[in-house]
């Protein structure tokens, strides 16, 4: 059920949150490049760790996976508790902790020479992954805006595509130049050096309010919220088993796009193909971002759910270049959208005080669900020996998606 928002919060300067001088926008930009940094040697980075593993140690593609694989399952159960960690130790220690994570872990990989070093350093590498991604961000902009806040989380959430644009090409151009080992400890070096300024002056400032649980005017009583009653209600499924669908569709179809396309627009076109999805995902974020008080977010959500749908089948039907480019666009507009709209529609759907909570419960199973998409993906492609079921896999998934986000039961 839609509640009415708080009265406008203000900083510990006085500022409004309608204000371009509150605090919470300098929180907002310290945080996207927090998660430029997160995804960057997080998410996109496994492509370039596993490429380079296979080429220095000759290790079997499945092993690097199987780590991966830990690692993205590993996080979703941290990530369970990251808002209880930001509330208890603050946003500053979460992050420096997590960027420490980060810096130790990447500066590791060019250091291992034995399978069981990559699990181990993939661990240390979930610990950072759960306290600087989507979990931490959206509860620390959840104390810092109220009426701004959807516009404040894409803005942020931005940060995680332009990782890999700027991260990734990056660090392969350095690993070109100077070799792995070098690359990863300079990485490790830049994660400090970047992450440690932003977290000690911009996240270690007080919140404006708490954020305390209040009476609205659409609340007949106050309930509280735990994470057992959250399991328990259906109010929580419709938003977290949508987007669970949805972002391991999503997941199985990104990691595979490059082999998919390839036949048809060669490696080129192909790698092409990935910016121009990404590209579309940063536009999609910044529009969303703007009209996001106005719109109905489920609808929209189902609406994005279809639209990549309708992309995806179209990509199955041609085998020329420039409308799968477009058809690449059009899937990418709601790439980042079906990462930021959950984390929304708690906001809308559920009492203040439980946002941070409810929050990082739907990211942990949303990521334990998506950890599976590459493989579910793959092992669909390799039965039938061609993508185009592994596709159609993904379009449903989108479908009963689309249908279960349209559901509205009262909270």
């Amino acid at each position: 059920m839609k509640q009415e928002p708080r009265a406008e919060l203000r900083d510990f300067a006085g500022e409004p949150e309608s204000s371009r001088r509150y605090f919470g926008w300098r929180v907002t930009a310290a945080l996207f490049f927090v998660a430029v940094l997160a995804w960057g040697f997080g998410f996109y980075g496994h492509a370039v760790y596993l490429a380079e593993l296979q080429r220095l140690h000759g290790w079997p593609t499945s092993l690097i996976a199987t780590a991966s694989t830990l690692y993205y399952l590993a996080s979703a159960v941290l990530v369970i508790f990251v808002n209880d960690a930001i509330r208890r130790f603050g946003a500053m220690r979460c992050i420096l902790f997590g960027a420490v994570c980060f810096a130790v872990s990447t500066a590791a990989l060019g250091q291992i020479w034995q399978p069981w070093h990559l699990f181990a350093v993939y661990l240390v590498m979930a610990l950072a992954w759960a306290t600087m991604t989507v979990g931490a961000i959206t509860s620390i902009l959840g104390h810092w805006f109220d009426r701004r806040r959807g516009l404040a989380i894409s803005l942020a959430l931005n940060g995680a595509s332009f990782g890999g644009v700027i991260v990734i090409p990056a660090m392969v151009f350095a690993i070109f130049a100077h070799g792995f080992s070098i690359t990863m400890l300079v990485s490790g070096a830049a994660i400090l050096v970047l992450a440690i300024p932003l977290a000690l002056f911009v996240l270690g400032k007080p919140y404006p309010v708490p954020l305390a649980p209040g009476l609205r005017s659409t609340e007949a009583a106050p309930r509280t919220w735990t994470r057992a009653s959250a399991l328990m209600s259906p109010a929580f499924w419709v938003v977290s088993a949508p987007f669970s669908l949805s972002l391991l569709s999503q997941a199985g179809f990104l990691v595979h796009q490059v082999a998919f396309l390839e036949a048809p627009m060669g490696r080129t076109g192909a790698g092409i193909a990935v910016a121009v999805t990404t590209a579309a995902s940063i536009c999609g974020r910044l529009a969303m971002g703007v009209f996001v008080d106005r719109l109905d977010l489920r609808a929209f959500s189902a609406i994005s759910l279809l639209a990549q749908s309708a992309a995806l089948v179209a990509m199955t039907q041609t085998e020329s270049a420039l409308p799968l480019f477009l058809f690449c666009a059009i899937y990418g507009l709601s790439v980042g959208n079906l990462i930021t709209l959950p984390s929304l529609i708690v906001q809308r759907e559920f009492p203040p005080a439980a946002f941070g909570m409810i929050v990082a419960l739907s990211t942990a199973i949303t990521q334990f669900t998506y950890a599976f998409g590459p493989g579910l993906t793959g092992f669909v492609r390799d039965a039938s020996a061609n993508y185009t079921p592994a596709i159609g896999l993904c379009i449903l998934l989108n479908l009963i998606a689309a249908g279960i986000v349209m559901l509205r039961p009262k909270v």
